[in-house]
């Protein structure tokens, strides 16, 4: 919890590895995920790096080791991933992988020549073979004596009568993709000026293209013409429309030949086929076992030279030195990472790893676990922690839920959402191994055990409000007794519950939540809606108090007096002294004020807290309302107002100008005491004469040239806290709005949905309430749950950005980046999938 609360402790640590060991050790080190390098060579190329080659290396293995994967997802195969992680091999072993994935290549490479050759063949063997087919239909359609127009126009009348002895018609046999037809046949048409005959049938069973591996739809067609002129033209528009000419014999006998000897070669075609299918599937199936840890060790081999390049080089080239951000806590772990290294590597030399002192920020690094990590990540999307700066996590793990059930408070929805989050939890390792590429599904995921919190507690403010589904729960009962009769409520519609009659309201509060009957009565919004606002206005002063309280913690840290008096004490003093006084207003309403004559004053003397704050501000005196003797809730309480009005401004000209002041002064003071000094040593000895002295920093880190800007960074800031007190307790009203408007949606939904299903009698009732109920569920896990609890999510995640943290936190830091070999394989993993 420690680190939780503030950052960890770094140290920049210098580290010397001989050149041996430095792989081993940097292995560990990843394996460890503790240890931040720095670039110690920020002004080398990429390229001209001492590890430049082995890095190629890597990415050669990479892109075979993907070839490979993308050939196993082909053919369906299962990759198997056992879960394992592998270290990273030694350099040395770099050479078999090589040699493995090269020969692995080279085979894959060349059975899918082979194969894609092989289906060439068998494509056009299969085309040949339609062909032959079809064409004796078309050769006996043209041998047809009702054809005779066909051959007038193509052989001539004269060609016709001389018995077509001198004069044959030609022709060429092909096939074609069928989507081209239409165009094919419109070129031949006015190409060849009608002086063609174009046959076609369709293949009636896809092919498969051998270069692609997709489904083509393919026709056989024939073209008869005259003369070799028109023969030419043809075959350079089939040449055109990349249609695939076949040889095809004129006689009938020739091609039945052909065709025998057609099925005889598809028939060994399939055998050969089919045994380079096994042999590929033979080669991926033994790829697929091995593929995943190929692929971790690749990685880390590539991560590790990385990391190398960032390293410098000793004058004797035998010693690597590198640099380093390490949490304190972790030397002692990591130098025992580093002994193991060294002791694998086989060296003799043990590293060194020294601390040294630096004026840069460190990162920074806060520990957590899968249930804090969450809750971190919503408070580092606004800004990465100040280096040892309180961080609002563990009071976000609390407040955020809490603030959220506030505006989403109903025990039914709540409870939807919790059984959700409760199944993530609980089957969380299951999920987490399928690495589901949905983002949204991630996101879900990520975020389980915030939506678990958030289920939780709006189950209890569900539980406060009395909500379920619109509905109340009458757990204890009712403490009102209305005894109306059937005439009174049929022509009354207008019925309210009055808690100042004794009659029918028996004096006591109920025990938990609001008491059930208000879900029925019709002035439930105009009791909700003081009530929900009050409490809103304090959670809010009370949430902004934590957070300026908070900002005493990073200036006692810090050691920050100046702060302390100038902008912590009157910020206190500002906020309590109007925006808390209003809320123990609040409180003194609620126990001076009942609805009954017999309490200390009249329900309709009580004064309005909004008004009277107003008057307050503005030193005006409240005016007393009809009938009431008094304006005030309790004696004194005008001179009081006054008071904490006249503090609370004076605080203002403080927080602006008492810290500017006190810094200009001490700068003066330093200043003089500068001068009166080398006053001195002018004066003095000999020896002080070729003193150089050097100016110390002045107080507080600001030299004379920042003053100005002191003095306009700290009226923004007294400016924004002054104006932002007021908008930001307005802000929580939102804590009001959307629980209102969450539970009258809720209300609508079901009158207007649910109670058509109540409408029937019989079991055609119960049919009906079936498929009502089912688009209500839908309608409101749709809306009510998903599209409401985003709504409250976002608000909920405002309010802790602006409202809270603005108070004392300035996420001016960078995180923590260690090389590990767990984020790398993650991210990589992730890159992968997309």
């Amino acid at each position: 919890m420690g680190s939780l609360f503030r950052s960890e402790e770094m140290a920049l640590c210098q580290l010397f590895l001989q050149s041996e060991a430095a792989y081993a050790c940097v292995s560990e080190l990843g394996e460890l995920g503790l240890v931040q390098f720095r670039d110690l060579n920020p002004d080398v190329n990429a390229f001209q790096r001492k590890f430049v080659s082995e890095v190629r290396r890597c990415d050669e293995m990479e892109r075979k080791l993907r070839y490979l994967e993308k050939e196993i997802k082909k053919d369906g195969i299962p990759m198997l991933d056992t879960g394992e992680n592998p270290e990273a091999p030694q350099p040395r072993e770099m050479i078999d992988l090589e040699a493995t994935f090269e020969k692995l290549e080279n085979e894959l490479r060349e059975v899918n020549h082979n194969a894609e050759a092989l289906k060439r063949n068998f494509l056009e063997l299969t085309e040949l073979k339609h062909i032959l087919r079809k064409t004796q239909v078309f050769f006996d359609e043209m041998a047809d004596p009702n054809r005779e127009d066909e051959q007038v126009t193509l052989l001539g009348e004269e060609g016709l009568r001389a018995g077509g002895q001198a004069l044959k018609l030609g022709f060429v046999a092909g096939v074609i993709l069928r989507e081209r037809i239409p165009a094919f046949e419109r070129m031949l048409w006015r190409a060849c000026r009608g002086n063609v005959f174009l046959r076609q049938a369709e293949i009636e069973t896809p092919l498969e293209d051998p270069s692609t591996g997709d489904q083509v739809h393919k026709s056989v067609f024939i073209i008869f013409f005259q003369g070799d002129q028109l023969k030419s033209r043809v075959r350079k528009i089939c040449e055109g429309f990349r249609a695939t000419l076949y040889p095809c014999p004129e006689a009938p006998s020739q091609r039945r030949e052909m065709a025998m000897g057609v099925m005889t070669r598809i028939e060994d075609l399939n055998t050969v086929l089919g045994q380079t299918q096994d042999h590929r599937h033979r080669v991926l199936v033994a790829a697929a076992k091995n593929i995943k840890n190929w692929f971790i060790k690749v990685v880390k081999i590539k991560a590790i030279y990385h990391t190398l390049n960032l390293f410098n080089l000793d004058v004797t080239q035998k010693c690597l030195i590198a640099e380093c951000w390490v949490p304190l806590l972790d030397i002692e772990t990591i130098q025992l990472a580093l002994r193991r290294g060294t002791e694998r590597s086989g060296s003799s030399v043990p590293p060194i790893l020294n601390r040294m002192d630096t004026f840069e920020d460190p990162p920074t690094y806060n520990r957590t676990n899968k249930f804090t990590s969450a809750f971190q990540n919503l408070v580092d999307a606004y800004g990465i922690a100040s280096y040892r700066e309180i961080n609002p996590t563990p009071y976000t793990i609390i407040s955020f839920p809490f603030l959220f059930a506030v505006m989403f408070g109903d025990l039914g929805h709540g409870g939807l959402m919790f059984l959700f989050a409760a199944f993530l939890v609980l089957r969380e390792k299951q999920l987490a191994a399928k690495k589901s590429d949905n983002e949204v599904w991630n996101i879900f995921f990520a975020g389980r055990y915030i939506i678990l919190l958030m289920g939780l507690f709006s189950m209890y403010t569900g539980l406060i409000y009395n909500d379920i589904f619109s509905k109340s729960l009458n757990l204890f009962g009712s403490h009102w007794h209305t005894n109306y009769n059937e005439s009174t409520v049929m022509h009354n519609k207008d019925l309210q519950i009055n808690p100042s009659l004794s009659a029918d309201y028996d004096q006591v509060p109920y025990p938990v939540g609001l008491d059930p009957i208000w879900q029925l009565a019709l002035n439930k919004i105009v009791f909700l809606n003081a009530y929900k606002m009050k409490i809103s206005i304090i959670f809010g002063v009370l949430h902004m108090l934590s957070g300026v309280s908070l900002s005493l913690y990073n200036y006692r840290y810090f050691k920050d007096r100046i702060s302390i008096f100038c902008d912590f004490i009157p910020q206190v003093i500002f906020l309590t002294f109007l925006f808390f006084y209003m809320v123990l207003l609040m409180f003194i309403k609620w126990i001076s004020y009942g609805p009954q004559n017999d309490f200390p004053d009249s329900p309709a003397c009580a004064p309005s807290i909004l008004i009277t704050f107003i008057n307050m501000v503005l030193f005006k005196n409240a005016e007393a309302l009809p009938n009431c003797n008094t304006v005030y809730m309790f004696a004194g309480q005008g001179v009081l107002q006054k008071f904490l009005v006249l503090v609370a401004l004076l605080c203002v000209p403080i927080m602006l100008l008492a810290k500017p002041i006190y810094i200009m002064r001490q700068q003066k003071e330093k200043h003089v005491q500068l001068v009166n000094g080398h006053a001195t040593t002018e004066n003095g000895d000999a020896e002080g004469a070729g003193r150089v002295v050097q100016q110390p920093p002045p107080a507080g880190g600001h030299d004379e040239n920042e003053i100005g800007e002191l003095f306009i960074h700290q009226g923004i800031h007294t400016i924004e806290y002054v104006l932002g007190s007021v908008s930001h307790t307005a802000s929580y009203l939102r804590l009001w709005a959307l629980s209102l408007a969450h539970a009258q949606l809720s209300e609508v939904l079901w009158s207007m949905v649910m109670t058509k299903g109540l409408i029937l009698e019989s079991w055609i009732g119960g049919v009906w309430l079936w498929f009502v109920f089912g688009f209500w569920a839908i309608l409101t896990v749709g809306i009510l749950v998903l599209m409401e609890g985003l709504s409250a999510f976002l608000h909920t995640l405002r309010l802790h950005w602006v409202e809270f943290q603005s108070k004392f936190y300035k996420g001016l830091g960078y995180a923590f980046s260690p090389f590990s070999f767990e984020v790398i394989l993650n991210t990589a993993s992730t890159a992968v999938e997309e």
